[in-house]
């Protein structure tokens, strides 16, 4: 199966929606937005997915959108940050990732933001540090990351900041001292860290360091 039938739009009562492993799959309808009643989205290991429709947007009761392992997703839709009820985004291993859009800010129930493995992700929006609910975020394995943008100490909600394997992120802005909730900051094998920034000691709730395999340190 490369395309739904656009009728589905007519399930005005789904609630889930599983794609799972449906390795052909290329993309979704339109009407997919039409699903007012969807809370959670799952095309985990949709290899062949290459695009997400616009519409994706109109989903105001999705709460949970999974996109593990879509390895040739090269990009979301700018649209996305209109999914007022998200909490949960997983991107795990989209590897043809390269940036996330700025409208990713507007996520305003985000709890959890998994990043893992998308290994050419560059960069982070400014647009990150307005996640006011954000509690996760995990960059684990996302090696062509540099550098982290200042407002990430905007977060003033993260408990957990995993960037373990991140092998070509050079330093930490000054700015992750305000993370007054972050309880554990995972940097193993970041072996091009040079060093900490002083400002992390500010970090009162903060049990868990990791700092592993940082040659460079």
């Amino acid at each position: 199966m490369q395309e739904l039938p656009t009728f589905i739009g007519q399930l005005s009562a789904l609630q889930k929606l599983g794609f799972n492993r449906c390795w052909r799959l290329r993309k979704l309808p339109t009407s997919l937005g039409q699903l007012s009643a969807l809370q959670n989205l799952d095309l985990t290991d949709c290899l062949s997915l290459v695009e997400l429709p616009t519409s994706i947007g109109q989903l105001s009761a999705l709460q949970n959108l999974d996109l593990t392992d879509c390895s040739n997703l090269p990009e979301l839709p700018t649209f996305i940050g209109e999914l007022s009820a998200l909490q949960n985004l997983h991107l795990w291993g989209c590897s043809s990732l390269q940036k996330l859009p700025t409208s990713i800010g507007q996520l305003s129930a985000l709890q959890n933001l998994d990043l893992n493995n998308c290994s050419n992700l560059q960069e982070l929006p400014t647009s990150i540090g307005q996640l006011s609910a954000l509690q996760n975020l995990n960059l684990w394995g996302c090696s062509s990351l540099q550098e982290l943008p200042i407002s990430i100490g905007q977060l003033s909600a993260l408990q957990k900041l995993d960037l373990k394997d991140c092998s070509s992120l050079q330093e930490l802005p000054t700015s992750i001292g305000q993370l007054s909730a972050l309880q554990n900051l995972h940097l193993n094998n970041c072996s091009s860290l040079r060093e900490l920034p002083t400002s992390i000691w500010q970090s009162s709730a903060l049990q868990n360091l990791d700092l592993n395999n940082c040659w460079s340190l």
